[in-house]
C-alpha cells in the first residue's frame, strides 16, 4: 500500500500546489477500485466498494474519514508535523537521555517494575512514584517506596542523569532535599549516601520508543491568552480540521497501545489489561496504589467468589477499618463478613498490604472513592471471564448507536448488595441505588485502556481487519467528560469557540490532547519556538 499512499499524497499536494504535481484522475480511480475491500470504510463501516465523493481508510492507507466535500489530506500529515516539534530528534541508545525524559520515565514508571535493584543490591518496589514538583526542591514529592523487606518509606525522589549530580548540584547542603529517600539516576553507583537506583538497564522499552511516547520535556504552559495557532486553525477547512484531529487521535491510540504492549512483554497480555483497568479506576491521585493492587491480583491463581475478592482487595489496600462497628444493621454485617474473610489470610499477605498514606482521599467525588472502585473490580475478577467477554464483544458487529451501551452492559455488574447503596464503608445508606460504573468512567476505560489493548493485540497478531475495527470503534466512540486540560486546550487553540460539532466524539478530544502533548507542552504562553501555527497555516493554503 505504500505506492498507493505516495500517489494519494502527491494528488493532495497537486491540489494545493498546482497542476504540475497532479496525477490523472483515472489512475486514482483505478487504484481505489483495486484497493482491498477490507481496507475501505464509509462512515466507520466496512464497505465493498468506494463511493464517488467521500471515502475513508485505516491509518495505514491514504485518507482519514471526513464528512464534508474536500480533498482528503494525506493520512500521515500529522505524523509528519510531529517530527518538527521541539525535542523530536532521535535518541541514540548508547547516549544518556535528556533529564526531562528520565523524569517522565520515572513519573509514568516505564521501567521493569519487578526487577528494580538499588546500587547496594537491595530490591526496591515503587508503591507510588510521587508527584511531579514544579517548585524548588526534589523532582518528586510524597513518593512511597519499599526497600527489600523493610517497611514502606514515604519521602521525596530526586532524578539526575549521573549519581555525581547529587553533590554537583549541591543537593547535599540544600534543606529542600532533606526528605529525599531515593536518588534515581541514569547510571552510576551511589554518591549521595542515599539509596540509589540506576535505570539504564531497567527500561521497559528502547529509548527511542519512550521518547516517542512522552513527546519531549513537558514544559509548564500557561493558558491566559489564545495561542498563535488559533487564527490558522479557524482558517482551516472543516474537513481538514476533522482529519487532523483524527490523525492525532490515532497516533495517541498507537502510543497508548505501545505502552500496553511494552508492559505485556513483561507480565503478559492479561495482566497488562488488568493493570490498565485498575489504573483507570484510580482517578488522578490514586492511580498508583490501584495499579499495585492490579499487580497483586494478576498473581492470584485460585478462583475466588465476589465477597472473597472484595475482602482481599480491601485488605490489600490497607483501607479496611481496624475496628468493627458496634451497630447490628445489615451494613455493619457486611463489614464483619469482610473481616471474617480477611483475617484468615492477613498474615499471608502482611508484606504487601499498602499503607493508608499511599491513598489520597481529599477532594474525591463520592463515586470515585477507592473502595467503591475496588468493589467494581472485584465483580470483574469474580466473574472469571471478563477478558473472554471483551474479546467476544470486539469480534461481533455492533452499530455506532449501540457501541457504548454494548460495552456498558458488559462491564456493569448486577446490583451489589452493599456498594450499590453506599459510597464508603461508613457512609449512610443511599435512598436510591447507584450504578458502580457510569458513562464518564466507561469512556475513559474504552479509549484509554480497552481499545488500545485490543489494538495492540491485533497489531501483534498482524490481523489488519480487527485492527481496523479497533480504530473504527475508537474514532466513533461518543465524547467523554470534559476536563480542565480540554477546556484549556480549546481556549488556546480555538479562543474558546471551536466549530460547532467538532468534539462530538472522544477521538476529537483525544486528538486535541495529543496536539497539546506534542506542541503546546513544549512552548510557553506566547507560543515561542512552536512550529504548529506555521504548519497549520501552510496546510490551509
Amino acid at each position: 500500500m505504500s505506492t498507493f499512499h505516495d500517489i494519494g499524497a502527491r494528488v493532495w499536494r497537486g491540489q494545493r500546489q498546482g497542476a504540475s504535481a497532479r496525477l490523472p484522475l483515472l489512475l486514482v480511480i483505478l487504484l481505489l477500485l483495486f484497493m482491498p475491500s477490507g481496507e475501505r470504510q464509509q462512515q466507520g463501516k466496512l464497505v465493498s466498494k468506494p463511493t464517488s465523493k467521500k471515502f475513508a481508510a485505516s491509518v495505514d492507507t491514504v485518507c482519514i474519514l471526513v464528512k464534508h466535500k474536500s480533498m482528503p489530506i494525506p493520512a500521515n500529515v500529522y505524523a509528519t508535523w510531529r517530527t518538527a516539534r521541539p525535542g523530536a530528534t532521535a535518541l541514540r541508545e548508547d547516549a544518556p537521555p535528556p533529564e526531562r525524559l528520565l523524569q517522565a520515565v520515572w513519573q509514568h514508571q516505564r521501567v521493569l517494575r519487578e526487577a528494580l535493584t538499588l546500587a547496594d543490591g537491595r530490591s526496591v518496589r515503587v508503591l507510588h512514584p510521587g508527584f511531579l514538583n514544579r517548585e524548588p526542591g526534589p523532582d518528586f514529592r510524597d513518593a512511597l517506596v519499599q526497600f527489600g523487606n523493610e517497611a514502606p518509606q514515604r519521602g521525596d525522589v530526586e532524578v539526575d542523569l549521573a549519581a555525581s549530580g547529587w553533590r554537583a548540584h549541591k543537593h547535599d547542603v540544600n534543606p529542600h532535599f532533606r526528605a529525599v529517600v531515593l536518588h534515581v539516576v541514569w547510571e552510576g553507583t551511589s554518591a549521595s549516601g542515599l539509596p540509589t537506583l540506576a535505570l539504564k538497564s531497567r527500561l521497559d522499552a528502547p529509548l527511542g520508543e519512550l521518547a516517542e511516547w512522552f513527546g519531549g520535556d513537558g514544559a509548564t504552559r500557561s493558558g491566559e491568552l489564545a495561542g498563535k495557532c488559533c487564527g490558522p486553525l479557524h482558517a482551516l477547512p472543516r474537513a481538514e480540521l476533522d482529519a487532523i484531529l483524527q490523525q492525532a487521535a490515532l497516533i495517541r491510540l498507537q502510543l497508548k497501545a505501545a505502552h500496553i504492549a511494552a508492559r505485556a512483554r513483561q507480565v503478559g497480555w492479561d495482566c497488562a489489561l488488568w493493570e490498565g483497568l485498575f489504573t483507570a479506576l484510580g482517578y488522578k491521585h490514586n492511580v498508583w496504589p490501584m495499579r499495585r493492587l492490579a499487580e497483586l491480583a494478576g498473581t492470584t491463581t485460585e478462583p475466588l467468589c465476589l465477597e472473597a475478592w472484595q475482602a482481599r482487595l480491601t485488605g490489600w489496600s490497607g483501607l479496611l477499618p481496624a475496628e468493627l462497628p458496634r451497630s447490628q444493621g445489615a451494613d455493619a454485617e457486611y463489614l464483619r463478613r469482610l473481616w471474617d474473610t480477611w483475617w484468615r489470610e492477613r498474615e499471608r499477605f502482611d508484606e504487601v498490604i499498602l499503607p493508608r498514606a499511599a491513598w489520597r482521599m481529599s477532594g474525591l467525588r463520592p463515586a470515585n472513592q477507592p473502595l467503591r472502585r475496588l468493589a467494581l473490580a472485584a465483580h470483574w475478577l469474580a466473574s472469571g471471564d471478563l477478558l473472554a467477554r471483551l474479546e467476544r464483544w470486539f469480534t461481533r458487529d455492533v452499530t455506532t448507536a449501540t457501541l457504548a451501551r454494548s460495552l456498558l452492559e458488559l462491564l456493569q455488574p448486577d446490583a451489589d448488595a452493599f456498594w450499590s447503596w453506599h459510597w464508603t464503608l461508613k457512609s449512610p445508606r443511599l435512598k436510591k441505588a447507584q450504578p458502580l460504573l457510569g458513562d464518564a468512567r466507561l469512556t475513559d476505560l474504552a479509549v484509554n485502556v480497552i481499545l488500545p489493548w485490543l489494538w495492540a493485540r491485533t497489531a501483534a497478531g498482524r490481523n489488519e481487519t480487527l485492527r481496523t475495527r479497533a480504530e473504527t470503534r475508537y474514532l466513533t466512540w461518543p465524547a467523554g467528560e470534559d476536563n480542565a486540560t480540554l477546556r484549556l486546550a480549546r481556549e488556546r487553540l480555538f479562543a474558546g469557540a471551536p466549530p460547532r460539532g467538532l468534539f462530538l466524539h472522544a477521538a476529537a478530544q483525544q486528538g486535541l490532547l495529543q496536539v497539546v502533548r506534542d506542541f503546546c507542552e513544549h512552548s510557553n504562553a506566547l507560543c515561542e519556538h512552536c512550529p504548529f501555527p506555521e504548519l497549520v497555516r501552510a496546510a490551509s493554503h
